[in-house]
């Protein structure tokens, strides 16, 4: 990628996770802003983790944004998801649990990959055939998408692309693995899980982007064991890179609810995210002009 002083460089757009009401509230969000004149699809570098790599695979596969926030909040379009089963509260306080005393990052990713290898959840056929459903095309598209995933044995961060030559639901499927609720994506015979316990963002791997902007849907307790976004958007505007973070705003929160991975929260998440999207392009062309 071109480097930020170069009038070429590409710009990015980091899609974060969040769970379903985070992949609602990003395409309401994207939907939203496009309506006012401010398309981020079109950035040649689309960066996706858990929620945002659904997002990533979504919006590059040619399907109008309206299209995508109606199959999230029409009953008739939307796609099969499975309740997560265990609460939000008991899902934080057992990880909470099982990284108390680690004593750095590696070692919470470890403990928390660790567990996930052990948990009872889903059947891995009838998960991948949710995300199977989630995608329009099961194609790796021809734009630059890079989807983040973590190795479970090793604790490594992995970034997929199309040069991989893995099926598209696979890598969506380990990317919104969360540990502990959905199972472990096997890829090149090792088990791999959410990218999010890498970082919500993974934004760092924009550097060398002009221009990026990162949605943050992620409202509660983190799975990162990595590098904050905090950190991260410091380093690429030490580089020069022009950042914008966008965050689910009072009413979005309020429609994401407690649980990011309720299934009911979609519709709400979506229409206020697409809400919030219409009044920062009309904000941004009110300043414009």
């Amino acid at each position: 990628m071109s480097r930020p002083d170069d009038p070429n460089a590409a710009d990015a757009l980091v899609l974060g996770a969040g769970g379903v009401a985070g992949i609602a509230w990003q395409l309401g969000l994207l939907a939203g802003l496009a309506a006012g004149g401010h398309d981020l699809t079109r950035a040649d570098l689309v960066i996706g983790t858990s929620a945002g790599a659904t997002v990533a695979a979504q919006i590059t596969a040619g399907v109008p944004l309206e299209e995508l926030v109606a199959r999230q909040v029409d009953p008739a379009l939307r796609g099969p998801e499975l309740p997560p089963g265990v609460p939000a509260a008991t899902r934080r306080v057992t990880i909470a649990a099982l990284v108390a005393d680690a004593t750095s990052p590696a070692e919470r990713r470890r403990r928390i990959a660790a567990a996930a290898l052990r948990a009872d959840t889903v059947a891995p056929a009838a998960r991948r055939a949710v995300i199977a459903a989630r995608l329009p095309r099961h194609a790796w598209p021809d734009a630059d998408l890079r989807i983040v995933v973590v190795d479970a044995t090793t604790g490594a961060r992995r970034v997929l692309t199309r040069a991989d030559g893995l099926p598209l639901v696979d890598a969506v499927a380990a990317s919104c693995a969360v540990p502990l609720t959905w199972p472990p994506v096997v890829l090149d015979g090792r088990p791999h899980v959410d990218g999010g316990l890498w970082s919500g963002e993974n934004a760092d791997l924009a550097a060398g982007a002009r221009r990026v902007v990162v949605l943050a849907p992620s409202l509660g307790a983190s799975l990162a064991a990595g590098g904050g976004l905090a950190e991260q958007v410091a380093a690429l505007r030490h580089d020069g890179t022009a950042v914008t973070v966008l965050r689910p705003d009072d009413p979005a929160r309020a429609a994401i609810g407690d649980d990011p991975l309720d299934p009911e929260a979609r519709a709400p998440a979506a229409l206020a995210g697409r809400e919030q999207g219409r009044a920062l392009a009309a904000a941004r062309s009110s300043v414009a002009a």
